[in-house]
């Protein structure tokens, strides 16, 4: 029991810094429609800058400039690059952000090195929030959940309760009555980048420090974003939460399943037939774990191609 709830927490706290990071990319699209594929780079420079940083801010300090820094990038991205291709469509805005992804790994190497820097959570953080049988469970895992419910809880209510929110939707969906109503929209979209990348950045300043900060932190996590993002439904901020979850906790509990089809069949006296066949009847469930997030893409796309809380088209 002890087991399943640890797999549990982490399954959980892993969605959440899911959702931190998807958190950007969803607003961007909903909003913009652009498919930002170098999303996760921003993640990344985030716990870059915030390492660079520390020393110099303290370890609070960084956390709060590093985002900042990563949105100013992300407005410098958008007023210089993407503006003047996002007419010609989502292809080149895919290519764009596809190369402008390998140019930041690559400036990363340059500054920092091809190696993981020794970014790591403060003495005054790195404590047991509580225990759960003979382990101690970290105050700082807990710490991401917090900020990602946090960011979760501000970006619905800045969407949806107030002035800045309608003037952004109003900006998507009626640019043209928008401008005539005052409202400079190119300067709405370069702030709702900005604001995207700033997200991205803030995920990666948090859990740098707990994970290992190196230049494929953002391939790592890069592809199960895009993955939270289709399963929760492009462009819900609520979807983008639910997948997260989801994936994480089911992940993050698959890994200890220590069973396979061959054990499952082995109840209506099949076992010893499924273990002669191997393959795939006899490959454990931990071993399948990783792939476990793009079935459950693939088993979204082909029952519900909006995703869990997309809006049919």
């Amino acid at each position: 029991m002890d087991t399943f709830i640890v797999a549990l927490l982490n399954g959980a706290i892993h969605g959440l810094l899911l959702f931190m990071v998807s958190a950007g990319l969803t607003l961007v699209f909903g909003m913009m429609g652009v498919l930002n594929f170098a999303h996760a780079s921003f993640y990344m420079l985030g716990a870059y800058f915030a390492y660079a940083l520390q020393g110099v801010l303290g370890f609070a300090g960084a956390l709060a400039a590093a985002p900042l820094l990563v949105g100013l990038v992300g407005v410098v991205v958008e007023r210089f690059f993407l503006r003047r291709v996002h007419h010609h469509g989502h292809a080149h805005e895919l290519l764009l952000t596809f190369g402008l992804s390998f140019i930041i790994a690559e400036l990363v190497k340059l500054f920092f090195g091809n190696y993981p820097v020794n970014y790591r959570v403060p003495a005054s953080l790195d404590f047991a929030a509580f225990r759960v049988g003979l382990s101690d469970y970290p105050f700082y895992r807990l710490l991401m959940g917090i900020v990602a419910l946090a960011m979760f809880a501000l970006l619905y209510l800045l969407l949806t309760r107030t002035r800045v929110g309608i003037v952004v939707r109003s900006a998507i969906h009626r640019p043209k009555m928008a401008e005539a109503l005052g409202h400079n929209v190119p300067l709405v979209f370069m702030g709702v980048f900005g604001a995207g990348a700033a997200l991205a950045g803030l995920a990666g300043a948090v859990a740098g420090a707990f994970y290992t900060t190196n230049p494929n932190m953002a391939l790592e996590l890069g592809v199960m974003v895009f993955v939270v993002v289709v399963v929760g439904g492009l462009g819900s901020l609520e979807g983008a939460m639910l997948a997260s979850l989801l994936i994480g906790v089911v992940t993050s509990l698959a890994v200890g399943v220590d069973a396979s089809l061959a054990d499952l069949l082995r109840l209506i006296g099949a076992g010893a037939w499924a273990q002669d066949a191997g393959g795939l009847l006899t490959l454990k469930v931990s071993s399948l774990a990783a792939t476990i997030p793009f079935a459950l893409m693939l088993l979204v796309l082909l029952v519900r191609p909006s995703g869990l809380l997309g809006e049919k088209g």
